[in-house]
């Protein structure tokens, strides 16, 4: 199964042609502002306009429910929680919360090619090189980054494709266990990958 998770779409919407350094800072002041938000009907406000802006940039409810469906484990053990220790307004606002933040990545990335994001946090830590920080590297690991989330998706949905067939039912141990192997196997595949095209630790 092919994930579509944070891989950019090609399209003309505004939200495509919109620079890659706008939609970044747009997305750190969202995460900045959602330390604030306390009202439950303004968190799914939020996510309505967001969904609004999803039909904008042409990405259809399949492509943004593969966003969320990985996460709908840790939202219902949160929502659930939340609902027991402080109501279900503060649980709404929480799980609404994060769903909004992984929305609104997700639009980025899924409208803007890695490249260009990449080049934008270049630009904007090139100041910065005389104190020592290399723009390059942090903007490879970014790569690394955006390319590793939906690997991990997909071999989390490979695992649990073959759990399912081998008849083991929800259990976590024969879920988790295989995932982790797998995802360290990878990382250091790509990890000898770097290593071959002289990316080291200097």
């Amino acid at each position: 199964m092919q994930s579509t998770l944070g891989l950019y779409q090609p399209g003309t919407s505004v939200f495509h042609r919109a620079p890659a350094g706008a939609k970044l800072l747009a997305l750190v002041v969202l995460g900045a502002a959602s330390v604030f938000l306390t009202y439950w009907w303004l968190v799914l406000g939020l996510i309505a306009v967001l969904l609004g802006a999803y039909t904008v940039a042409g990405i259809g409810p399949r492509t943004i429910l593969r966003q969320v469906r990985p996460l709908l484990w840790l939202l219902a053990f949160t929502a659930a929680y939340h609902v027991w220790a402080t109501g279900w307004q503060r649980a709404t606002v929480v799980a609404g919360t994060i769903v909004l933040l992984v929305l609104a990545a997700a639009l980025v990335t899924l409208t803007t090619p890695t490249t260009r994001l990449v080049d934008a946090v270049v630009r904007v830590l090139g100041p910065f090189r005389r104190w020592g920080v290399d723009p390059d590297r942090i903007g490879l690991l970014l790569t690394l980054g955006i390319r590793c989330v939906p690997l991990v998706a997909d071999l989390a949905a490979q695992v649990r494709e073959a759990q399912i067939a081998r008849g083991t039912g929800t259990s976590w141990k024969a879920f988790a266990v295989p995932l982790i192997v797998r995802a360290l196997r990878d990382a250091d595949a790509m990890g000898e990958a770097l290593v071959a095209r002289g990316v080291d630790d200097d």
